[in-house]
């Protein structure tokens, strides 16, 4: 123990944080304490005061990943057995967390049957499901953060508030059937959901540019693990419709209404409980996979836009060159592209040592960014042509609104990693910029989900 009451408050700290990574175990945590204190000690012999002779401790002793990744090979044994439970007898967060997943998992799996169960026909709306699906699912991950974060009500309530608004603008506005707002209002809805969802993810600490891109980092990495889930659950389908044909019975109603929509919404909480209980345990997957498409979607990119230099016309059509960026589902699926190249680069960021010099990777983000760039002014200006052709409609608004963030986003993306590469402006500066537009992309899908029905009559 030392005389300074704020040091012993820093490493106390400090164990709380290295006691979460479940490659690292109690006594292992002793261990790595004891030489934390001859480090500090030795420091603070030498001159430093307590909180410099802290920094530079933690320093020398090496980054987490690092020392988890250690662990992680010395331990191997340890390790798969604590990623599904607790060699602690007495219970603890991580060993409750496998509880606290599974529970919600049933409760999202039930939620989704509620109207069957209880003989609500909803027969008679059949965009029920659609419309409600991710106010009666996303809530239970929520919950799996709120409870695993010990939220305070405040964060609560933050988070519970935009479920309650969204259920009740896709249930109580009139839209007609088959209306083109009520497909952006959900699409729209979704997005701002889990956006909300981050909010408990970090517990609150929506200011925090490195609690933003720990979600970014969570959400690429969820959606690798709900992948990962359906196709195995494809295989269990076709195993069970396979094993109940050999009988002679039809197992087709059992697939359809109970194990693939109680499945998809288990698997929604299953993915995000992966996420966690591996963290640190396993090699970081996001390197691999940025690594892999950055180069391809760049060379996609790159591919349509000489395309469209070589038929001689890109946004106009003519007699000799057709149309090529003005075709609605064309347009649509740009849209896609360049949402997966901003996510590419999200990703790419979050996997990043923030103070690792730049590399031929990053000079390769910089020509991905510089070309969807290119094609989302060439989209912009297709879009434009496009209403002032044919006039508004939501979808073609909407498209419209996400294309002007879109450039903003990738026009500032453009400058500072241009401005790292040159070696004139530090890495952070483009983190924060990236982590800075998701309140914008949220504030843009509430817009589209509550304030576009009844504009455009909700049809």
């Amino acid at each position: 123990m030392t005389d300074d009451p704020g040091l012993e408050e820093q490493i106390a700290a400090w164990r709380a944080f290295v006691a979460r990574r479940d490659a690292i175990a109690s006594g292992d945590v002793d261990e790595l304490e004891d030489h934390l204190r001859d480090e500090v000690a030795g420091l603070t012999a030498s001159g430093l005061s307590g909180d410099e002779a802290f920094l530079v401790a933690v320093k020398r002793l090496g980054g987490l990943d690092e020392l988890s990744r250690e662990f992680a090979r010395e331990h191997s044994e340890r390790l798969w057995k604590q990623l599904v439970m607790s060699e602690s007898a007495e219970p603890t967060t991580r060993s409750r967390a496998l509880p606290l997943a599974v529970g919600l998992a049933v409760g999202a799996a039930v939620a989704v049957k509620v109207p069957a169960l209880f003989g609500i026909d909803v027969s008679t709306d059949g965009d029920f499901y659609g419309r409600n699906l991710v106010v009666i699912v996303l809530p239970f991950l929520a919950a799996y953060f709120l409870v695993r974060r010990r939220a305070t009500l405040a964060t609560i309530a933050v988070v519970a508030v935009p479920f309650v608004v969204a259920a009740v603008v896709l249930n109580a506005y009139p839209f007609v059937p088959d209306a083109a707002t009520l497909v952006l209002a959900t699409l729209h809805a979704t997005v701002a959901l889990w956006i909300v969802t981050g909010i408990a993810y970090v517990n609150g600490d929506v200011r925090s540019s490195r609690a933003r891109m720990d979600f970014i980092r969570f959400t690429g990495e969820w959606f690798v693990y709900f992948v990962l889930i359906a196709l195995g659950g494809a295989v269990l389908t076709g195993l069970t419709m396979a094993v109940f044909g050999a009988i002679g019975l039809d197992a087709g109603t059992l697939v359809e209404e109970w194990l693939v929509p109680c499945g998809v919404a288990g698997a929604v909480v299953i993915a995000g409980w992966l996420v966690e209980a591996k963290q640190s345990v396993v090699e970081n997957i996001a390197p691999v996979l940025t690594k892999l498409f950055t180069p391809l979607f760049t060379l996609l990119l790159l591919a349509f836009i000489v395309a469209g230099l070589l038929q001689g016309s890109l946004i106009e059509s003519s007699d000799a060159a057709p149309e090529v960026f003005g075709q609605r589902d064309l347009l649509i699926v740009f849209d896609i592209v360049l949402l997966v190249v901003v996510g590419l680069l999200l990703y790419a960021l979050s996997a990043r040592e923030p103070l690792a010099p730049a590399s031929w990777f990053d000079r390769l983000q910089l020509v991905m960014v510089a070309a969807a760039l290119a094609v989302d002014l060439i989209v912009l200006v297709a879009m434009i042509d496009r209403i002032a052709e044919y006039g508004a409609s939501p979808n073609k608004l909407a498209s419209l609104g996400l294309n002007v963030i879109l450039l903003a986003n990738l026009t500032g993306a453009a400058w500072l990693q241009f401005r790292f590469v040159t070696g004139h402006a530090p890495y952070e500066r483009l983190e924060r910029w990236q982590t800075g537009y998701v309140p914008v992309y949220l504030a843009w899908t509430a817009i589209v989900a509550i304030v576009f029905p009844p504009v455009f009559g909700f049809a």
